[in-house]
């Protein structure tokens, strides 16, 4: 039997207080690190809160802007065009950024795979400008017009390598032993991925696709060279269309006092539509994913 006052006890007894006590300053230190990253985050949101609240007005929400100068008027036709505009990236954009995340974690494990998977690392990097130029040069000048479809295009682009590369992270999170199970019961491989494999990594799935619709939602740049902009309500996808980006790009940097604070109540009304949404889809399907057979 080891007496209490043995060097091997106190010995062990003395590891056990520095591990528990680096083990109190490391949790301490992310603790901090958590505090640090969430700080910047509610300070944003503050901010654009307080500015934001007192340029909110019904007129706002049902009237186009005015002549410059003239106080008043609202961003009917920004609101729509935004609505328009994103709803056609995401259209365009989510179900090829899906297949391909099915195809790289699937059946990608080859060359082909290696070099899918290079090229959305490399679209994932290029800048949204750019995205804009290359659209640009596309569609606009050959059609010799900007559109709402120009676009959507463009933001499409973007959404792609974000979507894509979550998609292929969260199926390959499924367990293997679910595909073997589906495969020793006679299911296909494509009916395996498509009643069990997507069903499992839905949430994840839809968590990369509200990123992806964070992303570009905010987007001005690419809208620039593609959608132009537009003084009037329109919903012709295939005529210059407004967005909430340009508008808020377009007031913040114009001199009249009413532009910063719409610009303010804009920048508002996108981190709330984009919050909503990113609850929303969480509620109808968070929820209600369960693994079909």
């Amino acid at each position: 039997m080891i007496s209490t006052s043995s060097p091997i006890l106190a010995r062990t007894e003395g590891l056990y207080r520095r591990r528990k006590a680096f083990d109190r300053v490391m949790t301490g230190a992310m603790v901090v690190a958590v505090v640090i990253a969430v700080i910047p985050l509610f300070l944003i949101l503050f901010y654009i809160f307080r500015n934001g609240i007192a340029g909110l007005s019904l007129d706002l929400f049902t009237q186009e802007p005015n002549r410059p100068g003239r106080e008043g008027g609202g961003v009917h036709n920004a609101l729509i065009g935004s609505g328009i505009i994103v709803g056609l990236g995401m259209v365009i954009g989510v179900p090829l950024a899906i297949g391909t995340g099915v195809f790289l974690s699937e059946y990608g494990q080859n060359r082909t795979g290696s070099f899918v998977r290079f090229v959305i690392e490399v679209m994932a990097g290029i800048p949204s400008i750019t995205v804009g130029l290359f659209i640009y040069s596309l569609v606009v000048a050959r059609q010799g017009h900007f559109s709402g479809l120009a676009g959507g295009l463009a933001l499409a682009i973007i959404l792609v390598p974000i979507v894509a590369r979550i998609t292929e992270e969260m199926l390959l999170l499924v367990p293997r032993s679910l595909r073997e199970a589906s495969y020793a019961l006679g299911a296909p491989r494509w009916k395996t991925v498509l009643r069990i494999v997507l069903p499992t990594a839905l949430p994840g799935i839809i968590t990369g696709v509200m990123l992806g619709l964070s992303r570009i939602a905010g987007e001005a740049a690419p809208l620039l060279f593609t959608a132009l902009g537009n003084q009037f309500d329109s919903t012709d996808i295939n005529a210059p269309m407004d967005s909430i980006p340009t508008r808020i790009f377009t007031y913040a940097t114009g001199p009249y006092d009413y532009w910063h604070d719409q610009a303010w109540a804009m920048s508002l009304i996108l981190v709330g539509v984009i919050l909503i949404i990113s609850l929303g889809v969480r509620a109808l399907f968070g929820s209600r994913v369960t693994v079909r057979s």
